[in-house]
């Protein structure tokens, strides 16, 4: 089948500036809650997307580990290509999509590190396996094959035999402070509800129904 002929129209629902919280992340939250009951398969999943000090973009799915007023949080190897950029170039970009909804969150704003105190609490709640593979993994980093990786993780199994593994030096949160949040609900005939949140200097939000 040619790609060009798979399309599918939306019709679960519409979306007014009249249902819409004056917070943006009091809106982000429910529209969450919501994809966590109906769309369970990862819908903390989002697109990361960062660029270099030239601005060359790259992208990848990351999982949301918090939100709140402050911002959306999401943890890494600070020496990653993502950490990397992030360092180089503060500004990125985030993407949900939860497809059994019919909708898409877009959010623009500038990142930086969370605390010391924040990575550790985040860590510590990780599974064994995962946080022995933070020590394990050199991120984004060409190496010669698997077995070399898994020679690595029974080497930390040893040296972490307790279960008490602690934060590397190198891995910790990120935050991304949002400017610009934008609400997309999908409608019949590619007539989609579009409103972007635009952060105000003096405070607050302003609010715009955008064109689909």
């Amino acid at each position: 089948m040619d790609v060009a002929d798979l399309r599918r129209d939306y019709t679960l629902s519409g979306l007014s500036e009249a249902d819409l919280d004056p917070d943006p992340i009091l809106q982000f939250r429910a529209w969450l809650d919501r994809a966590l009951a109906d769309d369970p398969l990862d819908p903390t999943a989002m697109v990361l997307a960062t660029a270099d000090r030239e601005g060359r973009p790259s992208a990848r799915v990351v999982l949301l580990k918090g939100v709140d007023e402050r911002g959306f949080v999401f943890y890494t190897n600070y020496l990653s290509r993502k950490g990397r950029e992030v360092e180089e170039n503060p500004h990125a970009a985030l993407v949900f999509f939860w497809p059994a909804l019919d909708r898409q969150v877009r959010v623009e704003g500038t990142v930086e590190r969370t605390t010391r105190e924040e990575s550790e609490a985040y860590f510590k709640s990780r599974p064994l396996g995962s946080r022995l593979g933070a020590w394990a993994s050199p991120q984004s980093e060409v190496i010669a094959g698997r077995e070399g990786l898994e020679e690595r993780l029974r080497e930390l199994e040893g040296r972490f035999a307790s279960g008490e593994v602690p934060l590397p030096e190198f891995w910790g949160g990120y935050r991304l402070r949002p400017d610009r949040v934008e609400l997309w609900q999908g409608r019949p005939s590619r007539l989609h509800d579009r409103f972007r949140y635009t952060r105000l200097a003096e405070g607050g939000w302003r609010i715009e129904r955008l064109s689909p």
